[in-house]
């Protein structure tokens, strides 16, 4: 009988490890940089060609490795960092695995310079597909330089499942952007396609962030501060007033290695509870320090998860940090980047007239009565408990609001609510989701019918964006000039906007296009046809009424009659009923339950 279990070939099993390892051109990125790090370079150069598929080189001015280090590197399992099993729970280096450069090798042209320091001569490794084409002394620059040059070349089905340039371009950003953050006092420049997108000197995480993020990062963050025996905390938090639509601007560090993890994160949401509208996040860059024997980080390829050995008291420390910061931040942040020198001054309440303060008197209490302190009115005395109304009851059919010959608009209910009536219904609109759908179908029709008018500016206005919210906009420019939106490149990461369409009010047009650009972030940007109803549900979002806005009776008739004339109506954006009905019958019996028997 024949034997069937066999060892795979080298190449074979380094192709299998990459595909744990290398996912996209930003895994390499994240491995070459964190190497670099590793290394102990103060001065790293990342440099993109085809979003990563044709290039990417990382220098650094590192240790540099010696002749027969260079070929070892490529080894997998090969690694400096760890020498027994129980140096896995004293890891201090990003890198430890081993398997980084084995598995880029396996399956793309790598070139490796390196030099070290003491050394007079540097090596020239250069490795295809897992094999060997050159390994040879030559002059070089202290520090290394791995150049790993079309990517999956040789397994292009992966190469098949990449996404858009713009969008594996952003994974890259991204990934520059974590060990950038974790590490300010490095010296990192990123250079795609022969373009400098990122020249960052050394800093404090403040201006690391703030040049990362946006000019304008600085007067949103709120410091937090924490020490303990078990970890300390430190970074910033977003206010609540500049919270997004999408998860990106959220970063923990654990001893400076970027992580995920669900569970902190839901320490600080837990912390903005009450400070946050529905659909929103915060920013926040938390540095967390601890013992690395009470963490262990190899739970994962990509060893962006950690395990911590006491997770209940370091998610209790960061809440409590994040909501002690957010009761100081009335504070306004100053310009200066190295401290918060601003102070909260209370307000001067000395020719005020004092208050004199309310006493509750309770009539109906009885001193010499046992029992409860509250004693029962007769009104309530015998009442039978209430059941909530279930859905069949609310929506008493499934009939659009269109097929109600008429109906007559009473008021506002809760500043939330149109109250409206038709002989056997008593309707509800919800008057947020009803005008989002009432203006979504309106910037449909027109821009079927023809382009929006545009509204020119007097004065153009130019606004900033982070590099990534820059990319996104120049991808979806096209669309956005066919809403009637006016705008071109004017410098580094900025646009000057000339015109906006003529339904948009002045001042709103920095809030609009960021809500435009959060929505294309989280709705599939790599499908170009969304781009369009992105751009709509975006403008519709942004202008419709909010729930908490008075209407007057002139307001709330236009929008219970515009609604019984969508495509849609019942419906908002987001899945939102736009109404309820509530059937005659089910009123009679809610007030017969309410009575006294």
């Amino acid at each position: 009988m024949t034997d069937i279990i066999r060892l795979l070939p080298d190449s074979v099993a380094n192709q299998i490890a990459a595909g744990e390892v290398i996912q996209r051109p930003a895994s390499a990125v994240k491995e070459l940089l964190e190497n670099a790090v590793d290394s102990g370079a103060t001065e790293i150069t990342l440099i993109i060609k085809d979003a990563g598929k044709a290039l990417i080189q990382v220098v650094d001015n590192g240790s540099g490795m010696t002749f027969s280090d260079t070929r070892m590197s490529i080894e997998r399992h090969a690694t400096s960092k760890i020498q027994k099993a129980e140096d896995l729970f004293q890891i201090k280096s990003k890198g430890f695995r081993g398997e980084a450069l084995a598995s880029i090798a396996a399956i793309a042209q790598v070139e490796i310079k390196t030099k070290r320091h003491e050394n007079e001569v540097g090596t020239l490794l250069k490795i295809e597909g897992s094999k060997v084409g050159a390994h040879e002394s030559t002059a070089g620059q202290n520090g290394t330089s791995i150049a790993v040059k079309n990517l999956f070349y040789n397994t292009p089905a992966r190469r098949n499942f990449l996404k858009t340039n713009a969008s594996e371009t952003r994974h890259i950003l991204e990934e520059f952007h974590r060990v950038a953050l974790a590490h300010p006092e490095i010296s990192m420049s990123l250079i795609q396609e022969g373009n400098e997108v990122y020249v960052l000197k050394p800093s404090n995480f403040r201006q690391r962030i703030a040049t990362l993020m946006g000019k304008n990062y600085n007067e949103r963050l709120v410091p937090v501060h924490e020490e303990t025996t078990i970890v300390n905390v430190s970074g910033f938090i977003g206010k609540p007033e500049y919270a997004r639509k999408s998860r990106g601007e959220q970063y923990f560090f654990a001893n400076r290695r970027f992580i995920r993890d669900p569970y902190l994160n839901h320490a600080v949401l837990n912390a903005f509870e009450g400070l946050l509208p529905s659909g929103s996040y915060p920013s926040y860059f938390i540095n967390i320090e601890i013992d690395p024997s009470k963490i262990d980080v190899n739970i994962h390829p990509t060893k962006t998860e950690i395990k911590f050995e006491d997770e209940k008291s370091v998610y209790s420390i960061i809440r409590a940090a994040v909501k002690r910061a957010l009761g100081k931040f009335s504070v306004a942040p100053s310009l200066d980047f190295e401290q918060e020198s601003s102070f909260s001054i209370p307000v001067s309440r000395y020719n005020s007239p004092p208050v004199v303060p309310k006493i509750a008197v309770n009539p109906a209490y009885n001193p010499f009565e046992t029992g409860s302190v509250k004693t029962a009115s007769p009104a309530t005395l015998n009442r039978p408990k209430v059941e909530p109304a279930t859905n069949e009851q609310l929506f008493v059919n499934p009939e659009e609001i269109g097929s109600i010959p008429s109906f007559k608009v009473i008021g506002q209910v809760g500043l939330k609510y149109i109250l409206c009536y038709s002989e056997e219904l008593t309707i509800l609109i919800d008057q947020s989701a009803a005008h989002e759908r009432i203006l979504y179908e309106e910037f449909n029709t027109k821009m079927e019918l023809r382009a929006p008018a545009s509204q020119q500016d007097l004065f153009p206005v130019v606004l900033d964006f982070s590099q990534q919210d820059y990319m996104i906009l120049n991808d979806i420019l096209p669309e956005l000039k066919k809403s009637g939106f006016e705008l071109e490149p004017f410098g580094k990461n900025s646009f000057v906007i000339s015109g906006m369409p003529a339904f948009i009010k002045k001042g709103k047009e920095k809030s609009m296009i960021e809500d435009i650009i959060e929505r294309y972030r989280i709705n599939t940007p790599d499908l170009k046809g969304n781009v369009t109803e992105n751009v709509l549900k975006s403008m519709a979002t942004s202008l419709s009424v909010k729930a908490g806005q008075k209407l007057d009776h002139r307001e709330m008739e236009h929008i219970a009659d515009k609604l019984r004339y969508c495509k849609q109506p019942n419906f908002s954006l987001s899945g939102k009923a736009t109404f309820v009905k509530l059937a005659a019958e089910l009123i009679s019996t809610i007030f017969k339950q309410q009575s006294v028997k």
